[in-house]
């Protein structure tokens, strides 16, 4: 597990307490592969937790450099038997499950997956819940997700088990979607036409404070049962985010209109337009912003003692993301979480194809260059990279992507250099990957089928030998019509890729060879 950045869990006020009998509690965590959770686990096991995580993708969740020191179950919130077994001899439970990119229904989908977790609490007599919810105002009407973050708390305060509802704002870190969406709006539009929300009063929250509150939650007493808001020390305007930004970014502080066109939709679509954020999540977010958000009171403080040397201000807290996107040390993204309504379904081995309709395009370049120097342009394809292939034709199928509410290329990836399982990759993800040897990625760009793009690297006596696989699957005849629409475009994107990432490996290897 690689150094942790504060909190590391290994401050006195954020260890884990023994157990009565003297054995280290247990923490289950719900949302362990998202953007919060992923960062909480290696706290969680450094503060000296024995740490069990809830995970859809067993694959995913091994997959991180702590995943090898958590007990993993494998299913969903909604699983009653697989919440049964998460939560057995279970101390603390921390969920981190949101719907911030659900369609339609995901109220009730919220609703039934915290009444799940509840009872399972309830009937293995777990100690504490700690909710992490949304920071909202009083006596407003609420967007959807922040009411239904409302009801979820509301279900687990009930619950009968002790539980601590922490109420955040907009959280501020390398890879988080607010900042993401911040720092593209800020950077891209030297003169910004906004909804009348940026002139609102928000309480922006660094993510480190958010890990340090939230291990500070599992040693709140039994008898607390209740939500507290938590925040920065900022209380800002949105504009004043951006221009904040601006400033620690080297840039100019850019002129801001407040115009009353702007609809949450239509500042959603813009957002989608300007930024990598997906309308799915745009919205949301942007929804969120609607209402003054500022904490209402910091009752927080009598249960959980402040960070040793304070809350981080908001522009420290952007100098401390920036340093880490430059540094390409980005621990967690938004990227990474679950596309909802994209298929899922690994790619099925060549024997079961039989009697399938199935496309398929290989290429195979024999190249000097070493199966090393070969790998190396492999794991580092996509994002700033490109696809090494006609980046007009990548790029209008990437906008055609967003046009009609998919990801798109935008999406990017989280490290300009190392990719693992369940990475995101512009509007791929990573399936599998064999470490210098292979990489499968799933198409989650809007498709009338099921796609896979597979890149191998071989020694060989003169070099290495690359071979590229893209695999479709067709959904009925539209299926087949789109494969036949592409057909005459992949001679320039599937070939001159395959030869382009040969070049650049021999580019390479001549490079260093100097």
């Amino acid at each position: 597990m690689s150094e942790l950045t504060s909190p590391t869990g290994r401050e006195e006020p954020l260890r884990a307490m023994p157990r009565h009998d003297g054995d280290a509690p247990r923490a289950l965590v719900l949302g362990a592969t998202g953007y919060i959770g992923g960062r909480l686990v290696p706290r969680l096991l450094a503060a000296g937790y024995r740490v069990r995580v809830l995970a859809r993708d067993a694959n995913r969740a091994a997959s991180f450099s702590w995943g090898n020191e958590v007990e993993i179950v494998e299913g969903s919130a909604e699983d009653t038997e697989a919440m049964r077994e998460a939560a057995s001899d279970v101390d603390v439970l921390f969920y981190l499950v949101h719907s911030m990119a659900a369609g339609s229904g995901f109220e009730d989908a919220d609703l039934t997956a915290a009444r799940t977790v509840a009872r399972a609490a309830a009937d293995a007599s777990v100690s504490r819940i700690v909710y992490l919810g949304g920071l909202h105002p009083a006596g407003v009407d609420l967007s959807p997700h922040l009411r239904s973050r409302v009801a979820v708390g509301e279900v687990f305060l009930s619950s009968g088990v002790p539980t601590l509802v922490l109420q955040a704002g907009v959280v501020i870190g390398s890879g988080s979607a607010s900042f993401e969406m911040v720092r593209h709006l800020t950077d891209v539009l030297p003169y910004m036409p906004a909804p009348r929300w940026v002139r609102n009063h928000i309480q922006p929250i660094a993510v480190r404070d958010v890990l340090h509150y939230l291990l500070g939650a599992a040693r709140v007493p039994t008898d607390v049962n209740r939500a507290v808001d938590v925040g920065g020390p900022d209380v800002l305007r949105y504009g004043q985010m951006m221009n904040g930004y601006a400033v620690e970014a080297g840039l100019k502080q850019r002129p801001i209109a407040s115009l009353p066109v702007f609809t949450p939709g239509l500042a959603s679509h813009w957002v989608n337009l300007v930024t990598p954020i997906p309308r799915s999540i745009a919205r949301p977010l942007v929804a969120s912003l609607q209402n003054e958000c500022v904490m209402k009171d910091h009752d927080v403080d009598d249960l959980i003692p402040r960070p040793a040397d304070g809350l981080t201000p908001y522009r420290h807290a952007v100098g401390l993301a920036l340093g880490r996107v430059n540094d390409d040390t980005v621990e967690t993204s938004w990227q990474d979480g679950e596309v909802l309504g994209v298929p899922s379904d690994p790619l099925p081995s060549d024997p079961d194809w039989a009697g399938r309709v199935v496309f398929v395009d290989e290429q195979r370049v024999a190249t000097s260059a070493s199966s090393e120097e070969l790998w190396r342009v492999i794991e580092g394809i996509g994002g700033d990279n490109g696809w090494y292939s006609s980046p007009v034709l990548w790029a209008v199928r990437g906008w055609m992507d967003r046009l009609v509410g998919g990801i798109g290329l935008a999406r990017g990836r989280r490290s300009r250099a190392r990719l693992a399982v369940g990475d995101a990759l512009d509007f791929w993800r990573v399936e599998a990957i064999e470490p210098g040897e292979f990489l499968r990625l799933r198409a989650e760009m809007k498709v009338p089928g099921l796609a896979w793009l597979e890149l191998r690297a071989t020694a060989s006596p003169e070099g290495s030998a690359y071979h590229q696989r893209a695999v479709f699957f067709p959904d009925g005849l539209a299926g087949r019509l789109y494969w036949l629409a592409v057909l005459p475009f992949h001679g320039f994107i599937f070939k001159g890729m395959a030869n382009r990432i040969t070049a650049a490996a021999e580019a390479s290897s001549a490079e260093n060879a100097e």
